[in-house]
């Protein structure tokens, strides 16, 4: 069976995005040369969590004083239930003093059941002016949902938010959520979603036909830590680790490279005196530095699509074979059987820059066999040969030759090189290969004259690594 034949007619395809922006981080350019953007998030479940009085199967058991708590099947937890309550009742009031003395904005994540448990505290936040986004429509776990179930989910939460806020949310955090999640709220029509802590940057991602903007989050810079272990257990544990973070983005922000930092509150954590106490504190180190923004959410969402909108680009990892063999078929001399085994690798987002098409291409050539790879050796043209005489060249060939002046060469010059050219193929048996577009004319005849005294195994192996990369150089031609 020959290698096109075992080729899977669907290659598997890897959806993660681990390369992100990568060194080629825009910069974030925030409103009035600001620094740093401080993304200040309160989450508001109180009223929204796992309970026998919600319609749900056991207590709740997550981010509470309690430690190791465990969910109460078919029965109220007093304790539990009392805890998040004095996140509604004293908890959220002292945070709301803290931000409305400051003028701080702030993002609510708001839980849709509990912000229609909650109006007194609902008009308190649209009074201050914070914007209201939703957490879904009750404070549960996402992850076992099946995909129809939480698509209506998401869709009975944006019904009942807009009944009860009087606006339809702009943004989106679920928390626990699932592995559609992200995709589903995408589709809903969101301005930012944030299911995501793979950045300190906003993002694009493609829903279908909608651009979908990522705005990530945070469960470090978090105060679920004091409820978590490990975690923090006194404010001031707090206060250092914001105030190390802020001072690490503040830093580059000063050196052109502003960042956002986002910081995770909850009512009936942070609302207790002991732990504000270290927020206070890093509230005034902050707001003593020049040049920082604290926006809401909506805010940074807003700026992004203005000063970083959205581009669509030609991802190889999302062609057909087809398209992909068309369009990169060429990348090696006439070998375009590379391209067609890479395109059975699992390719992803990573490979749709040019370094990592190239990985992939230089995979299958790296993994022929020897006969193979020669067969590519020998599919170059001589350099200022024949096949430029003749004008026979492909267009990447012509190109490249000509960039290093070997298309107007003088009748001295093109003798040397024929010379050369045939001295070399008696001694090794294909063309001298060399990326001409990382020399000169000079350099490529000391090349010449240097490569000729080596053995026939390493000479093989030099052309090959100029094989590579003349391929590189092609693919950045034409990909990021």
């Amino acid at each position: 069976m020959d290698q096109k034949s075992r080729m899977p007619d669907t290659p598997p395809r890897y959806p993660r995005d681990m390369l992100g922006y990568g060194p080629r981080a825009p910069d974030a350019r925030w409103p009035g040369g600001a620094k740093i953007a401080v993304s200040l998030v309160l989450n508001y479940e109180e009223g929204g969590e796992n309970s026998v009085l919600h319609g749900d199967a056991a207590s709740e058991a997550f981010l509470s004083d309690i430690a190791g708590a465990q969910p109460w099947p078919g029965m109220r937890h007093w304790n539990m239930e009392s805890l998040y309550d004095y996140g509604a009742r004293a908890g959220f009031w002292r945070l709301h003093r803290l931000f409305t003395e400051r003028a701080l904005p702030v993002t609510i994540y708001g839980v849709a059941t509990a912000l229609a448990r909650n109006p007194e505290q609902v008009a308190a936040m649209k009074e201050a002016g914070w914007e209201i986004a939703s957490h879904g429509l009750k404070w549960i776990d996402h992850r076992d949902m099946p995909e129809d179930e939480e698509r209506a989910a998401i869709a009975e939460a944006i019904r009942l938010h807009t009944e009860v806020v009087g606006t339809r949310p702009t943004g989106w955090y679920t928390g626990r959520c699932s592995v559609n999640t992200v995709r589903l709220t995408a589709e809903a029509g969101f301005d930012w979603i944030s299911d995501t802590y793979d950045d300190d940057l906003p993002y694009w991602i493609e829903a279908g036909d909608r651009d979908q903007l990522v705005i990530p989050y945070t469960l470090e810079a978090n105060d679920m830590r004091f409820a978590t272990a490990p975690g923090y257990i006194e404010g001031e544990q707090f206060f250092r680790y914001l105030k190390d973070s802020f001072d690490t983005l503040y830093a580059e922000g000063e050196a052109g490279q502003g960042k956002m930092f986002s910081i995770g509150l909850h009512c009936r954590l942070i609302g207790r005196p002991g732990k504000i106490a270290g927020l206070i504190r890093f509230l005034d180190y902050a707001q003593g530095h020049a040049g920082v923004w604290f926006p809401r959410r909506i805010d940074i969402a807003r700026h992004w699509a203005a000063t970083h909108p959205p581009v669509r680009r030609e991802r190889p990892s999302r062609m057909d074979r087809s398209t992909f063999v068309a369009r990169f078929g060429g990348i090696f001399e006439h070998s375009s059987w590379i391209t067609e085994r890479a395109f059975a690798l699992e390719l992803g987002p990573a490979h749709d820059s040019a370094f990592g098409l190239h990985n992939a291409l230089a995979r299958m050539f790296r993994s022929a066999t020897p006969e193979e790879r020669l067969g590519v050796l020998r599919a170059h043209p001589d350099l200022a040969g024949k096949l430029a005489a003749a004008k026979r060249l492909t267009a990447e060939s012509t190109q490249e030759q000509a960039s290093a002046g070997l298309d107007a060469l003088t009748d001295d010059d093109r003798a040397t090189f024929r010379r050369l050219n045939a001295d070399y193929m008696a001694r090794y048996g294909f063309p001298f290969i060399i990326a001409v577009r990382d020399n000169t004319k000079d350099s490529i005849l000391q090349a010449f004259h240097a490569r000729l005294a080596n053995d026939p195994a390493t000479e093989f192996d030099t052309a090959c690594a100029q094989v590579e990369r003349i391929a590189e150089l092609r693919l950045k031609d034409i990909l990021p």
